[in-house]
């Protein structure tokens, strides 16, 4: 969730963004992400006890009530809340959308084969945030950036469903990996695509050179190495798919901060 909100905020001043803002959007993305988890076990509290992966979180074992969960979501986002009114008006009219999208993903997979839709949507909200404080405007640009890694989040989070995808189907939980069904890799490869088509179209728009393209080139190398991880299909191979997407991050924020530190190379 980090990295896509440093791209904007590396993008959007090109090149190193106001102090005050980065530290603001690091400890922001700490505080929703940390509310996230909480809400999402809160929704699970009663399903999690039948999937092995789960099935020891607090909510299950009694650890944790569930006032304590929902007091600490308040808490978190009111915390995160607290540092957005150190932006400006437009940033602050843009958190009141992650705050919906943050609190409605972990109940989509209720109602919908798409809840990773939704977590695209919301893991991608800091980039217009990110704009908005830094520039007090959304250019048009940055939706480019903004749809990429909604598709990325979508191909890593299926990766993801696909660790529980027997015991979703046993208790009911819809995910994208059981809507997917045997086309799950294939359509996976075409997030992965689509992602790599819409970051290099920000990239063109937003002027960046050398080491950005080689960034995608090594975003795409790694999405070739998630592909062989998951050829099997085994739910520790696919677990190692999902996190190894940090690399992917990484590699695409190295290559536009890189642009930037060496004047557009």
């Amino acid at each position: 969730m980090l990295w896509p909100t440093l791209w904007a905020l590396w993008l959007a001043a090109e090149g190193f963004p106001d102090s005050d803002l980065l530290v603001i959007f690091v400890l922001g993305t700490f505080l929703t992400r940390s509310a996230g988890c909480v809400i999402n076990d809160f929704a699970d509290r009663h399903v999690d006890g039948a999937v092995a992966r789960t099935s020891d979180r607090p909510l299950v074992t009694g650890t944790v009530t569930e006032r304590e969960a929902l007091t600490l979501f308040a808490v978190l986002m009111l915390l995160a809340f607290v540092l957005v009114l150190f932006t400006n008006t437009l940033t602050i009219a843009l958190s009141l959308g992650a705050v919906a999208l943050a609190s409605s993903y972990p109940f989509m997979k209720r109602y919908t084969h798409l809840p990773q839709l939704v977590l695209g949507a919301a893991f991608s909200w800091g980039i217009p945030m990110a704009f908005a404080a830094q520039l007090d405007s959304l250019p048009a640009a940055l939706w480019l950036v903004y749809l990429g890694n909604l598709l990325w989040t979508m191909a890593y989070d299926t990766a993801y469903a696909m660790v529980d995808r027997e015991e979703d189907l046993k208790i009911g939980i819809k995910s994208t990996a059981i809507l997917f069904g045997r086309y799950d890799r294939l359509i996976i490869g075409g997030l992965q695509l689509a992602c790599l088509l819409c970051l290099y179209l920000a990239g063109r728009a937003f002027g960046l050179g050398g080491y950005f393209h080689a960034a995608l080139i090594v975003a795409a190398a790694l999405f070739v190495y998630q592909q062989y991880l998951i050829r099997e299909r085994r739910p520790d191979a696919c677990f190692k798919a999902f996190v190894h997407n940090n690399w992917v991050g990484m590699a695409l924020f190295a290559g536009i901060a890189l642009n930037y530190l060496t004047d557009g190379a």
